[in-house]
């Protein structure tokens, strides 16, 4: 089932009793928090929802609640694994489904359930345990109140794409192959998922975007990638992106932290930007939801640093 525009479905609430295969879970057990990431205003950023203690649901639980919420992907806490490095209280076990099924990493997932943990107890380091490893997370207070967290990825990886399934994936988009950026080549990137990164020639490609979700959807399944990314660089270090997700049973994320991770990964491996680089990402202009991420490289360290604000939806 294709959802609204913005990745949302409504008339959700806050608390959970029924859920969309038969189960009942207690409403005063399973409190499903909203909120935005990579934007301070909630008709921004990219919606999750939030369960900071999902202890007592199952997978298929887990997966009927992403469902029935309907964004891109949703963030279920729970306690520490044993040995899992972290100040006590502030360590968990994360896990993230999409309306159709789990998948091993979400960056706005992340930084919301951060945005949410910090304003219970407070700004500071975080550690979450993952499907795709560690991911340290810094939330800090700012002078006018507004939280920003930022997360460190796992170690990333840039990999070649086939010329065969470059074709599929531009068939799939309806994309020419002179719409490409030939200064930005595809490449497969990962940073927690894999995503594909294509270059848009310019804004107005970037743009429009009306693509097969079936084809793409069965081009991404076969290469195991959580999202396409469509990049259109303005500056040196200035970027408008776009990350359809049909695997998710979304037609477009609205901001991507996990994408972004992977995008800074792919900038560094090709030489495209300094080792040592900020740069800032717009995602969900498009789509009447913007965002703003900022992605930091250090010269010397693999890892990818992703920023951005957070807030709580009101319901």
């Amino acid at each position: 089932m294709l959802l609204a525009r913005d990745g949302t479905r409504p008339g959700i609430r806050d608390r959970v009793r029924w859920l969309s295969y038969g189960m009942k879970i207690d409403e005063q057990v399973t409190d499903v928090l909203h909120y935005t990431a990579f934007s301070s205003h909630p008709d921004g950023g990219n919606p999750a929802g939030v369960v900071l203690d999902a202890s007592g649901l199952d997978d298929a639980a887990m997966l009927a609640i992403a469902a029935r919420l309907g964004y891109s992907e949703s963030a279920f806490l729970t306690g520490p694994p044993e040995g899992l490095a972290g100040e006590a209280g502030r360590a968990f076990t994360v896990r993230y489904f999409s309306p159709r099924a789990e998948v091993p990493f979400c960056g706005h997932a992340t930084i919301a359930a951060a945005v949410a943990l910090a304003e219970r107890i407070g700004p500071g380091d975080l550690v979450f345990a993952t499907r795709a490893g560690t991911v340290p997370v810094t939330v800090t207070d700012g002078a006018d109140g507004t939280l920003r967290a930022t997360l460190t990825s796992v170690d990333p990886r840039i990999e070649e794409i086939a010329p065969e399934e470059l074709a599929e994936a531009l068939a799939a988009l309806g994309w020419p192959p002179a719409d490409l950026d030939p200064l930005l080549p595809p490449r497969i990137a990962f940073a927690g998922n894999r995503h594909l990164v294509l270059g848009a020639g310019t804004r107005e490609r970037l743009a429009d975007l009306s693509y097969d979700f079936e084809r793409l959807a069965t081009l991404m399944r076969k290469l195991d990638l959580t999202t396409v990314q469509l990049v259109w660089r303005a500056t040196d270090t200035v970027f408008h992106v776009r990350d359809p997700f049909p695997i998710g049973g979304v037609v477009e994320d609205p901001a991507t932290g996990a994408a972004a991770a992977a995008f800074g990964a792919y900038a560094r491996e090709l030489a495209l930007v300094p080792a040592e680089s900020v740069l800032t990402l717009h995602q969900g202009e498009d789509m009447g939801r913007p965002g703003l991420l900022t992605v930091t490289l250090h010269a010397g360290d693999p890892k990818v640093r992703v920023s951005g604000t957070g807030t709580r939806i009101p319901r």
